[in-house]
């Protein structure tokens, strides 16, 4: 075959996938330790106003107990898990795009000292307010 012959370059392409599917497939089905590695992570919003820094973090379907966060340095850590609700562990599943299992998202915070911490819940997402010291 000639250099420039289009099915050399056809197998190269097809071997070259042949490999990321493995990859991905080792990847998705390894076994995990008891401490499971995050699966994903959720989008954010980071604002800040005059007094405060506001974190919008999306979490829809999960109650904000079950959420921990902490501020660990100049970062804000979020973790928790998303599992399906008891009555729909047994139903057809038609489309599932809300991510499953663990999540973790670390959040830098911009620079500066904070008196006060709250944290609530809206529409789905979870507010943490950081209260700026003076």
């Amino acid at each position: 075959m000639a250099h420039g012959d289009p099915r050399n370059w056809m197998w190269s392409e097809a071997v070259e996938m042949l490999s990321r599917a493995e990859r991905m497939h080792r990847e998705v089905f390894s076994p995990r330790s008891t401490r499971a590695q995050p699966i994903w992570e959720p989008p954010v919003d980071v604002l800040e106003t005059d007094q405060e820094i506001l974190i919008f973090i999306a979490l829809p379907g999960i109650a904000p107990e079950q959420v921990e966060a902490a501020i660990e340095g100049s970062t804000v850590l979020v973790s928790g898990r998303r599992v399906l609700p008891p009555q729909l562990r047994t139903a057809i599943i038609h489309r599932l795009e809300l991510p499953q299992g663990r999540f973790e998202r670390r959040i830098p915070l911009p620079p500066g000292r904070y008196d006060s911490i709250a944290r609530t819940a809206s529409d789905g997402c979870m507010l943490i307010s950081l209260h700026k010291a003076r």
